[in-house]
């Protein structure tokens, strides 16, 4: 297979910790796109099942799982440009802080996944109870790895306009990136509930029809979706790595049940697409 570049507009959206507020913000991001009757894709760093599952969700087609650990780096950006659209938003979830990864240098981390994406980062920052610190934390990120090219901010649980003033000020002069987005502070379990595993699955929320509105109207107005796009759009082109093609098991005339309800949500997609092109055919089973 001959390699050749691909478009996709894209956007990293990482954090500098986890529970940053990055889920939601990738979930509304998805939401405008579709109201704008734009099409969207999703991506996940790490084998994550609960944030795909919604981010699947917002943009109503399957999320891929991108994790250069387990898939390495060639095969990583193989799924994405096969799953990417060319005529859409493609938004890339993070996972923990930019550049937490494997080791003390990072390896592996959402930073390592954006340079290999080759796109640009949308830095969701926690201002709470901070002014010009944020300022400092932006531009650290952008000292330590120049590579990981930060395309813009978002400021999460800003505290009024004179807050928000503030930080925007200090953030654009003292790191000349521009802030796309002051959100206020709103309580999680409002949008999305937590508990011990992380957030609860879609299947589980209870509140599903009435969740788009809520995210939507927390980010209306308050965010530069038309910025973001073209920050997404600016993304340079990809080249796309050979690849043999593999050997695939004979399942025609296999029958294969699997679990599929509230209860049992976590399957990667690539998994159950691969045993369909071997001719098997798959069978939902509800455990409830």
């Amino acid at each position: 297979m001959q390699s050749r570049p691909d478009s996709a507009p894209r956007l990293v959206v990482a954090g500098l910790s986890g529970d940053s507020g990055k889920t939601v913000v990738a979930l509304s991001l998805l939401l405008l796109a579709r109201k704008a009757r734009l099409r969207a894709a999703a991506f996940k760093k790490g084998p994550d099942y609960i944030d795909a599952a919604w981010l699947s969700w917002a943009c109503g087609c399957p999320a891929r799982n991108l994790d250069t650990f387990l898939m390495g780096k060639d095969t990583t950006a193989r799924s994405f440009l096969t799953h990417s659209l060319v005529d859409g938003l493609n938004i890339i979830e993070g996972n923990r802080g930019l550049f937490d990864g494997l080791d003390a240098f990072g390896t592996h981390s959402t930073g390592e996944l954006a340079k290999l994406l080759r796109a640009p980062v949308l830095l969701v920052v926690n201002a709470a109870k901070v002014t010009h610190t944020v300022a400092a934390l932006v531009l650290g990120c952008q000292k330590l790895d120049p590579d990981v090219r930060i395309g813009g901010v978002i400021l999460n649980r800003v505290h009024g306009g004179r807050h928000e003033k503030l930080l925007r000020e200090s953030v654009e002069s003292a790191c000349g990136v521009p802030v796309l987005g002051a959100l206020p502070t709103v309580e999680p379990s409002t949008l999305l509930p937590g508990r011990h595993l992380g957030l609860v699955t879609p299947q589980e929320h209870g509140k599903l029809r009435r969740l788009p509105e809520k995210l939507l109207a927390w980010v209306e107005g308050r965010v530069d979706f038309a910025r973001i796009l073209e920050t997404a759009r600016a993304a340079p082109l990809l080249e796309r790595p050979a690849e043999a093609a593999p050997a695939r098991p004979d399942g025609r005339g296999l029958k294969i049940g699997y679990l599929k309800d509230s209860a049992f949500t976590f399957y990667y997609p690539e998994n159950l697409e691969s045993l369909e092109r071997s001719g098997a055919e798959l069978v939902h089973v509800s455990a409830l």
